[in-house]
C-alpha cells in the first residue's frame, strides 16, 4: 500500500485524478475496456471534478459500477448514489454503460443481478473513500470479511447514519434510511488497483485505526492493506493521527 498525503486537498483530488485516469487508459488499451468502481459522498467531489475533466478518457469504453445505495430511496432523492453517480459522472461524460443499483427494486434481485454482471471480468479499477466509523463502502464495522456474494444487504449504523447528516444529506438521523445494497469487501479486494480517497479531518480517527492497527472488521478499511495494489490519498487533516512509522510516499 502506498499512502501519499498532501498540503492542498486540490492537488490531492488533481493527482488522484490524474492515477485514475493513466489506469483507465491502461485497462483500455490492455483489454479494450475499462471496468471501473466509483465511489460516492463528499470527499470524492474534487476527484471527479478532475477526474470527468481530463482529457483524452475515452469514457465510451468505461463499464461503471458503484459502492453502494440506500434500500428504498428512489433514483432523483437528493442523497441518491444512483443520483450522485448519474449527475456527476454519467452525464458529464456520455458514458453509457453504466451499473446503477435502483433502491426501490426488490434488495434481494438487485444484490443478485448486480452480482451477476460484475462478476462477469475482473474489476481494473475501484474507487473507495473511508467512512468516519472506518467503513468501506457501507460495510460497517464489524464488517463481514467472509462472504463472497459481490453485493449484501446491510444495517447502518448510528454513526455511518450522523456522516450522512453531517454532510447534509439529511436534515436529520430520522430522515437516514436504516439499511443498504454494498458491494462486500471480498469482491473490493477483487479489483486489480484500488485508489482510495479519505481527505479531511472527520476521517483522522478513523484514517488512524485502519492504517496503524490491526486488520480487523472492527476497522473495515483495514483490509485496504491486504491488497497488493493500493494507493490511498490523504491530506495533512485527515493524516494528523497516524502513529510515527507508517510509511508515507
Amino acid at each position: 500500500m502506498t499512502l501519499h498525503v498532501f498540503d492542498d486537498p486540490r492537488e490531492l483530488a488533481a493527482t488522484a485524478a490524474a492515477q485514475a485516469a493513466e489506469l483507465i487508459g491502461q485497462a483500455i488499451a490492455e483489454h479494450g475496456a475499462a471496468r471501473v468502481t466509483f465511489s460516492t459522498g463528499v470527499s470524492q467531489l474534487a476527484f471527479l471534478q478532475h477526474l470527468t475533466a481530463t482529457p483524452n478518457i475515452n469514457w465510451q469504453h468505461v463499464e461503471l459500477f458503484h459502492l453502494d445505495e440506500y434500500i428504498g430511496m428512489r433514483g432523483d432523492h437528493p442523497a441518491s448514489f444512483q443520483r450522485f453517480i448519474r449527475e456527476r459522472i454519467v452525464e458529464p461524460t456520455g458514458l453509457k454503460k453504466a451499473h446503477l443499483i435502483d433502491g426501490m427494486a426488490d434488495p434481494v434481485q438487485v444484490c443478485r443481478d448486480t452480482g451477476m454482471a460484475i462478476s462477469k471480468a475482473p474489476i481494473d479499477l475501484e474507487i473507495v473513500g473511508i467512512g468516519e466509523n472506518g467503513h468501506l463502502a457501507f460495510n460497517d464495522p464489524p464488517a463481514d470479511f467472509i462472504t463472497e456474494e459481490p453485493f449484501i444487504i446491510v444495517s447502518l449504523d448510528e454513526q455511518c447514519q450522523l456522516q450522512q447528516v453531517g454532510e447534509g444529506w439529511f436534515a436529520s438521523i430520522a430522515e437516514v434510511p436504516k439499511q443498504a445494497i454494498t458491494m462486500s469487501i471480498r469482491q473490493i479486494l477483487k479489483a486489480r488497483a484500488i485508489i482510495c480517497i479519505a481527505p479531511e479531518a472527520r476521517k483522522a480517527e478513523a484514517v488512524r485505526r485502519c492504517f496503524t492497527g490491526d486488520i480487523s472488521p472492527l476497522a473495515p478499511a483495514s483490509v485496504l492493506r491486504s491488497h497488493s495494489n493500493v494507493t490511498v490519498y490523504l491530506d495533512q487533516a485527515s493524516a494528523r493521527l497516524l502513529e510515527p512509522g507508517v510509511p508515507l510516499a
